[in-house]
Formats: structure tokens, C-alpha cells, sequence
């Protein structure tokens, strides 16, 4: 029996599998301390000159003019021949090599360099740009800076890293994935877009609370904190509809906010429970006026981001070139069905929901289960996009009543590759139908639907100042890019998406 101490271990997740770090990381803390205190292994600033894509945009002028570069990145790998060494350099936009020579860094420095770096390191290099015999375009070193140390390694490659530590840990993403930042850079580009269509369209962008004294807007259980100096509850906002529809009252004609909100709900390809929203709100305007808005900016998008207003989303093709599809909710429930679902008793419409495989909650209303049949029957084939309109009223407590058929409400929901990307209303704007439905609501919560909205005094004291017609619309913008850089998961459009915790005794850094 080996009774001796046992090493101790840092297991630690660097691709698909745990392994032990601690020889890695002393070894790297060994360098370091090689190194030397004389050289400044994080220093504060490094003087850049060119990004990786100046390098490539000047490169005939600069290599004709043996202008001195100084480029800054992290290497990525290194290969050493003898008296000379190559490693490649990578910033945010890509990578150059760099060439170290034994002749023009003297034995002492050169020896620095090939035995004391790793990859994963990041340096600054300084020297004149060529191309090598094998069309690589290279920095020919003359001076290089330490600009941080990496004492834990990269992985190896970027299929070492399993689907969850893509998510989990974004940073080794990032920096081992090009086609990973540019899809969050084309997120970015996406935001740009939709505020420049709003703005363009006289719409003002503003911010409301996410801290808020009762939660509202949409059905969702919410977050729930407090406030210390105050003594009191607060919620995190699921939407912020109530505060945008407070400023048309105020007369603020044209409104919209591209919000952070959080429903305490559970997570899957298509949820977060943080998420981004796109609401807006026009005075004057229905929701017809709101389906020509939103059709216009996904074409939109469609067209910068796609090809002819085409996008390729997994195996399908999408075209948002022509008109969208309108659908009516009732309308295709019956087809699916082959009954007319609006006089249908409450438990037919149970018993029916259950022959078609809806698995239904004791206690669940009308509007659940007709919710439930919706997705169960008709969301999985709405590929092309498609505007779902005229909801029952039960769906829908802060829509107008239609105009034309009773029970139901002017809705539109926008839906594409089998999710819905839009929600939209003629919304409710007389003050006393509003305090029915909110009663109604209330009525459920105290039944112990958990997702049912509360009374918002201040809301209605806000309506019965007179709010005007108006049309409101909220967009999903994580659904969004997801259909714009064809990915199935929310979580690859996400930063950092939540996660849950790690098991501890494979847990990460």
C-alpha cells in the first residue's frame, strides 16, 4: 500500500471531460517565476498600431514602406525550428503569425521567448510585415512585450469544448471560436437595426423601471426582491408594457424600449429566464397598423441580414420577400380539430385537449387549455411566417374586444420556424372594461394561478386619465437573432446564458 500524501487536485472542465490541472498550472507558475521579477508579465498599456485587419487591409503599403508594426493578441499555438520560431497571434478579428529569430533577438532573448511562453499567453510584437513562402502573412520580430501570463491553459482545440462549457464558460468560446464572436457581433448589428427602423419611423426610444412595485404586462410568475431602505417587495419586470402605455397617456405618441425582462419560469431552446424584449406603442394605431409595422422589420432584417429577404434556418428555407400568411387562432383550431371550439362547454374542451395528447393542469380555464391545443396542434407547422390573429378574449386580458366577433379579442401573434416571434393588440384602452379584466385576473390568482396578473391601481388611475387608441407590439429579440444566425438555442445567441450549477466536485472556474 503507497501511503504517501497524494498530490493535491484541481479538477477542472477544459473540454468534455475532467481532467487534472495542477501539474499544467504549476509548470506555468514555474515560468513565471523564471521569468524573472524584472519583466512586467501584466503590464498596464501596450501602444497598438494595426488590428489583424488593418494588417491585411495595408499590407502592400506597409511591406513596400518596412513600416514597423506593434501588434498585440493572444497566442494560439507555437511551432519552433531551430534558431527560429512561429506563433501565431490572434486579436478580435483574427490571426497574423509572428517570426522569432535567434539572430535578431540575441540567444538570451530568443531563449526567453521559445522555452517561457504558452499558449494562451498574451504578448505584443513589434517588427516589419511579410509573407512567407507559404503565403502566411507574418510580423518579423524585432521586440516583443509580455502583456499577461495565462496560468490555465486553453483547450486544445474548440471540439474540446463540450455544448455546455460553450455556455458556460463563453470566455473560452470566444477565444477559441471566431464564427462564435461574429455571431454576437451580428447581434449587435441586429440592435443597431431595429433601433434605426424605429427611429427612422418616428418612434422614441426610452427606459422604464425593472424594479417594480406589482409585476404586470404579460402572464408569467415573476422574480422577487426587496428593498432594504424602503421595506418593501419588489419585482423583477416581465414586461413593460404598463409603463410604456403610462407615457401615451402622458402623450408620448410613439414609444419603444428594447428591454431586459425576467420571468421565473423554466428554461428550454427556446426560454431564458432573462430575456431581451422589443416593445413598442403607437397612439392612433391598431393592430393591423401594428402587423404592417412588424412585417416591415423582419423583411427588413430579413433583407440585411439574409439573402432576397431569405434566411436558412436549420432544414428550412425561410422567405420573408412576400406577404406574410394571416391566420385566424379559432379559425385554425377548427380546422385541426373539426369543431367549432368557441361553444364548446369548458369540460368537452378538457376532454377533447386530453384526446389529442394536451396534458392539462386540475383546475386549468379555458384560456390554458385552448393555449394548450394552440401549441400542441398547430405552433410545430407555422414555419413560413405567419400572423395568428383574433385570440379569445380569456388569452388576452389587456386587448381590445374585436370589433366584428364576439369573444374575441384584436391580437396578432407572429410566428415562425414553429415559435412565436411577435405578440400584438388593439390595446384595451377604456379604463373601466380594464378594471373587469384585471378582476377577473385577480380572481385567478386568488384560485392559485400563479401566472395570472394583479390589480394596477396606478395603471388604471392612469387610463382613466384617457389614453388614446393604441397599438401596441412586443418582439422576442433572442428569437429573433436566433432566426437571423440560424442556431436552435437560445443560449448560443446569449453571452451568458443561465445555467444550472455545477456539480462541485467537477466544478469550473
Amino acid at each position: 500500500m503507497n501511503n504517501s500524501p497524494q498530490k493535491p487536485r484541481d479538477d477542472r472542465h477544459t473540454g468534455n471531460e475532467s481532467v487534472d490541472l495542477h501539474p499544467l498550472i504549476a509548470a506555468r507558475l514555474e515560468k513565471m517565476k523564471q521569468l524573472g521579477s524584472e519583466v512586467d508579465l501584466y503590464p498596464y498599456a501596450y501602444d497598438r498600431t494595426h488590428t489583424s485587419g488593418e494588417l491585411r487591409a495595408q499590407e502592400e503599403q506597409l511591406t513596400a514602406a518596412e513600416s514597423k508594426v506593434r501588434y498585440p493578441g493572444r497566442i494560439m499555438a507555437k511551432r519552433g525550428m531551430g534558431k527560429t520560431l512561429f506563433v501565431p497571434i490572434q486579436d478580435e478579428l483574427g490571426t497574423v503569425q509572428a517570426y522569432f529569430r535567434k539572430d535578431d533577438l540575441g540567444e538570451e532573448r530568443f531563449r526567453r521567448i521559445r522555452k517561457l511562453i504558452d499558449i494562451g499567453d498574451w504578448i505584443g510584437v513589434e517588427g516589419t510585415l511579410f509573407r512567407t513562402r507559404t503565403g502566411e502573412l507574418t510580423i518579423k520580430v524585432e521586440d516583443f512585450t509580455f502583456l499577461a501570463k495565462a496560468i490555465r491553459p486553453l483547450p486544445e482545440k474548440y471540439h474540446d469544448l463540450s455544448l455546455e462549457n460553450k455556455s458556460r464558460r463563453r470566455y473560452l468560446d470566444l477565444a477559441m471560436n471566431l464564427e462564435s464572436r461574429e455571431r454576437f457581433k451580428r447581434r449587435s448589428a441586429i440592435l443597431r437595426e431595429i433601433r434605426g427602423y424605429f427611429d427612422g419611423r418616428g418612434f422614441l426610444e426610452v427606459e422604464t423601471p425593472v424594479l417594480q412595485p406589482l409585476y404586470g404586462g404579460a402572464t408569467a410568475r415573476p422574480f422577487t426582491t426587496h428593498h432594504n431602505a424602503l421595506d418593501m417587495t419588489l419585482y423583477l419586470r416581465i414586461a413593460d408594457e404598463l409603463y410604456l402605455k403610462r407615457l401615451i397617456v402622458g402623450g408620448l405618441e410613439r414609444v419603444y424600449e428594447v428591454a431586459k425582462d425576467f420571468r421565473n419560469e423554466g428554461m428550454d431552446r427556446t426560454h431564458n429566464p432573462e430575456f431581451t424584449m422589443l416593445e413598442c406603442y403607437a397612439a392612433y394605431w391598431d393592430y393591423h397598423d401594428m402587423m404592417d409595422l412588424t412585417e416591415g422589420l423582419v423583411r427588413t432584417l430579413a433583407e440585411k441580414f439574409g439573402h432576397d429577404g431569405k434566411l436558412t434556418y436549420g432544414e428550412h428555407e425561410l422567405d420573408f420577400s412576400g406577404p406574410f400568411r394571416r391566420i385566424t387562432f379559432m379559425g385554425a383550431l377548427a380546422e385541426a380539430t373539426g369543431t367549432d371550439l368557441m361553444a364548446l362547454p369548458t369540460d368537452e374542451l378538457a376532454a377533447l385537449a386530453r384526446d389529442k395528447g394536451a396534458e392539462l393542469k386540475p383546475g386549468m380555464g379555458r384560456d390554458k387549455i385552448l393555449d394548450e391545443l394552440f401549441s400542441l396542434l398547430i405552433e410545430p407547422d407555422l414555419i413560413q411566417p405567419t400572423f395568428v390573429m383574433d385570440h379569445p378574449r380569456e388569452l388576452s386580458p389587456l386587448a381590445k374586444a374585436h370589433r366584428e366577433h364576439e369573444g374575441l379579442v384584436e391580437r396578432f401573434e407572429l410566428f415562425v420556424a414553429g415559435f412565436e416571434l411577435a405578440n400584438s393588440f388593439s390595446e384595451l384602452n377604456d379604463p373601466r372594461e380594464q378594471r373587469r379584466r384585471f378582476l377577473d385576473q385577480k380572481a385567478l390568482l386568488d384560485a392559485g394561478d400563479d401566472e395570472a396578473q394583479q390589480l394596477d391601481e396606478d395603471f388604471l388611475q392612469a387610463m382613466e386619465h384617457g389614453m388614446p387608441p393604441t397599438g401596441g407590439m412586443g418582439m422576442g429579440v433572442d428569437r429573433l437573432v436566433m432566426l437571423l444566425v440560424d442556431t436552435v438555442n437560445i443560449r448560443d445567441v446569449l453571452l451568458f446564458p443561465h445555467m444550472r450549477p455545477e456539480d462541485p466536485a467537477g466544478a469550473g472556474a
